[in-house]
């Protein structure tokens, strides 16, 4: 369950940071850019590289967002330990330890 929802995460944030990488580097030319003043000390290869994984973390940050906001309550209060392993307070939440 947990890899089907890292790859609902990691799929479409790697699509869209390939997108990203396309649109930025056709406006934006890597040997232009500076970094507090100076310019960068990497190759236009190692510019395209940095952004895209930039690219790729935030889109990722983005997809985890949605798919943890579109979790139902349900799954966000269910008590993740077995049922004879349960605290005795665990069994007192309503709905979430039952």
């Amino acid at each position: 369950m947990w890899t089907q929802r890292l790859m609902w995460i990691a799929w479409p944030a790697f699509l869209m940071a390939g997108v990203m990488e396309m649109v930025v580097f056709a406006l934006v030319d890597p040997e232009d850019l500076h970094w507090f003043g100076q310019p960068l000390a990497l190759s236009r290869q190692g510019v395209y590289t940095l952004a895209f994984f930039v690219f790729w973390g935030v889109t990722m940050v983005s997809s985890a967002l949605t798919t943890l906001l579109a979790m139902s309550p349900f799954e966000l209060n269910r008590c993740p330990v077995p049922a004879g392993d349960r605290p005795d307070d665990c069994r007192k939440l309503p709905g979430a330890c039952q």
